[in-house]
């Protein structure tokens, strides 16, 4: 039975100069995120969503669009009004069109603006259908115009809400429907998606954050302490990328400021419970607060910080990848980290420090007799029995645990990540998605998205010609001087310049979809067989650009963050073999997650497709961010091998983390969840992943695959270190 130890409040006393370092360090963070919290707030304004900015200069489709810039502003962001009438499209209804066409730069914005601030070239193009049924009407506006910030929306967003609204005013009366439609319009919905990014999604992580603390914790207090840690930490990070981001230095993107703020929180909230679980177990051994801290301190340390270096240097891994998005996730995560590490590693402590043990109330830690409470004679609880049960059955637990992730594993092959089209990327309907559907209802299904070709002057029938006759090609026509005007008038000259023209290819398949992509690479090998030096580029082009840059991210990005990861172990645990052991455990963990997920994306969400990126990104969270609670584990055991051999430290780790880790899963689970309120279906795709592979990874690899393989090697573990030779001085709980 444990018993009480006297007061002795002179002992229990805080030094002074450590409550005035402890307050220094508070007011800083605090100093600190009020410069950042706004910061994060901006980042918005920094985003680029748009994928012709990912590509490297060296893509196919990237030298394309520099060579097509000499025929329209390389800067326009195309919009698409498509106007329909049931009634059909006649002469009569020609000339109201061409009077509205007209008047389309005088239509008012607001905020002193009109339509011709926004246009690279006045809207002159009638475009009828062959069903004569609509209308479509290009728009080029000019891309940094229309980024910029009116109120709390965007240039964009006001360009498209004014034209559909004066579109159904002067056309309305006359039987027209307006839709918008095209790049600009997908630009303009997933900023719209992206709007609640500091807000909404932030909001929803931390409350879900508070929830899980507060039943970890059971008191009102301590889970502030520790959101506040991680939104300082949000903060810190905040200053740091926007800095860099708005050097130009880096790209910040919708996806990774969604993904740096549950990164961080997450893995904040994660080193603060391995620091506040310590913490409470050395107050049962010291009276004062400062020492037991200092304890804490020594003891979490390393594992926090190893846990941190490891993810660091596998987001770093993403530097290899020829996409500039999925580059700049790299350092804009690993500044999250970093900062989640400072905010744990000094403002939790000074917060504790000062609050004192009245921050656990109503159950504050008593010092009590010195015992060795990873001993499995002094603890009790699920962990312990779940110790117990390894120590009996290691073989059988770790053979079956390997087996069931193999099986999960299996159906890895299902898993589809060839790339979404444009109607396939929102989990909801938006106004681009449906302009869509009208125009694919009257025009070529590839009309707002054309693959575009820049050839000699004298070669293009030939290049028309070889396009003209592909199943995948709707039409192929060379650009000329001034638009097409209604059925019956000739065609104006072709548009020159410095001997080349610009051939306009339009597809039977939608955009960026995976039929658009193949249609492609039967265009590009048309296009090659007359001249290997012409390039094919337009929106889908680049789409296959950036899913053939996934496919060289796979083969390289992949491989790199397994060999960095299983690095930073081999240093950290001192061995070889149980880095190996570790790095199988948690490819295969990952491999299980991909199948799980193939399945539920398939069957249950029924999503059509995958980004090529997902599995990339899924992969990084999940070995880097995975292979933590794995280095909380075997860096406790390596604690307790010296007092207790091999085969019983694993258990009694086992059983002493067991509880801190599996409520750090939970967290960064629900914070990964988060992303749910995000309607894409990308973020839907990581948040599963990462959630499931963060709780398979808890609850089946570490606490039975790990520890029951770790103990069935026993000494052999840690080979070639010194305790692969050292024999065990206890053998109690499966000696």
């Amino acid at each position: 039975m444990r018993r009480l130890a006297p007061s002795r409040p002179g002992r229990a006393t805080l030094p002074a100069w450590v409550r005035v370092l402890a307050l220094g360090l508070v007011v800083a963070w605090l100093g600190l995120a009020g410069v950042g919290g706004p910061r994060i707030g901006q980042l918005s304004g920094l985003q680029e969503n748009d994928s012709t900015a990912f590509l490297p200069p060296e893509a196919e489709s990237s030298i394309a669009r520099a060579e097509a810039a000499a025929f329209a502003d390389a800067d326009s962001l195309p919009l698409f009004l498509v106007l329909t009438r049931a009634d059909g499209v006649g002469p009569d209804q020609f000339a109201a069109l061409g009077a509205f066409v007209q008047g389309l730069p005088a239509v008012d914005l607001g905020d002193g603006l009109t339509m011709s601030d926004v246009v690279t070239t006045e809207p002159a193009a009638l475009i009828p259908s062959d069903d004569g049924e609509a209308v479509l009407v290009p728009i080029a506006l000019a891309s940094d115009e229309v980024r910029e910030k009116v109120g709390e929306s965007t240039v964009l967003r006001t360009v498209i809400d004014a034209l559909g609204a004066h579109a159904a005013s002067e056309l309305g009366g006359d039987g027209f429907t307006a839709s918008l439609t095209g790049p600009a319009a997908y630009v303009a919905d997933f900023a719209t998606a992206f709007a609640g990014i500091d807000g909404v999604l932030l909001l929803v992580a931390l409350v879900v954050v508070f929830v899980i603390l507060v039943l970890v914790y059971r008191s009102p207090f301590l889970p502030f302490a520790v959101l506040l840690a991680s939104v300082f930490g949000l903060a810190a990070a905040g200053v740091v990328v926007y800095e860099l981001a708005s050097r130009g230095l880096l790209s910040i993107s919708g996806q990774s400021q969604g993904i740096l703020s549950i990164l961080v929180v997450g893995a904040a909230t994660d080193y603060a419970l391995l620091i506040v679980a310590r913490y409470r177990e050395e107050l049962t051994h010291e009276h004062s607060t400062w020492a037991a801290m200092k304890r804490t301190w020594r003891g979490t340390v390393e594992p926090v910080s190893a846990s941190a270096a490891t993810v660091i240097a596998g987001l770093l891994c993403l530097l290899l990848s020829d996409l500039a998005s999925t580059r700049s996730l790299g350092p804009i995560s690993a500044v999250g980290i970093v900062a989640a590490l400072l905010a744990a590693l000094t403002f939790l402590p000074a917060v504790l420090l000062l609050a004192g043990r009245r921050i656990f109330w109503p159950r504050i830690p008593q010092v009590v007799d010195r015992v060795d409470v990873a001993a499995p004679e002094h603890r009790g609880g699920l962990w312990t029995t779940v110790a117990r049960f390894v120590g009996r059955r290691a073989r059988p637990v770790w053979i079956v645990a390997t087996l069931l992730l193999i099986g999960l594993a299996s159906v890895a092959p299902q898993f589809r990540a060839a790339g979404l089209g444009n109607n396939e990327v929102f989990r909801v309907d938006v106004p681009s998605v449906a302009g869509e559907r009208v125009l694919t209802d009257h025009f070529p299904a590839g009309a707002s998205t054309p693959v575009t070709v820049v050839v000699d002057e004298a070669d293009a029938p030939r290049v028309v010609d070889a396009l003209s006759g592909l199943d995948a090609v709707a039409t192929a026509v060379v650009q000329t001087e001034a638009p097409a005007g209604p059925p019956g008038q000739g065609q104006p000259a072709p548009q020159v310049v410095d001997g080349r023209v610009l051939v306009n290819v339009t597809l039977d398949a939608e955009g960026q979809s995976i039929a658009a992509q193949d249609a492609v690479a039967e265009v590009r090998s048309a296009v090659h067989d007359v001249d290997a030096a012409l390039h094919v580029g337009g929106l889908p082009a680049q789409a296959l650009d950036t899913r053939l840059a996934n496919e060289h991210d796979v083969r390289v990005v992949l491989p790199a963050i397994v060999l960095v990861v299983f690095l930073v172990l081999v240093v950290l645990l001192r061995a070889l073999v149980a880095p190996v052991v570790l790095m199988l455990a948690n490819v295969l963990s990952f491999l299980a997650a991909i199948g799980v997920s193939a399945l539920v994306f398939n069957h249950l969400f029924r999503f059509p497709n995958s980004d090529p990126s997902t599995p990339i990104y899924a992969f990084v969270f999940l070995i880097a961010l995975g292979i933590d609670y794995t280095i909380f584990l075997m860096t406790r055991v390596r604690e307790e091998v010296p007092r207790a051999g091999a085969r019983p430290a694993v258990l009694r780790g086992l059983a002493v983390t067991g509880g801190v880790i599996t409520s750090a899963g939970l967290v960064l689970a629900a914070t990964f969840a988060a992303l749910f309120v995000i309607p894409l279906v990308f973020m839907a795709q990581i948040a599963f992943m990462v959630a499931f592979g963060v709780l398979l990874d808890t609850f089946v690899v570490r606490a039975l695959l790990v520890s029951g393989l770790a103990f069935d090697l026993g000494r052999a573990s840690w080979w070639p270190s010194r305790f692969a030779d050292r024999p065990p001085r206890r053998a109690k709980l499966g000696s």
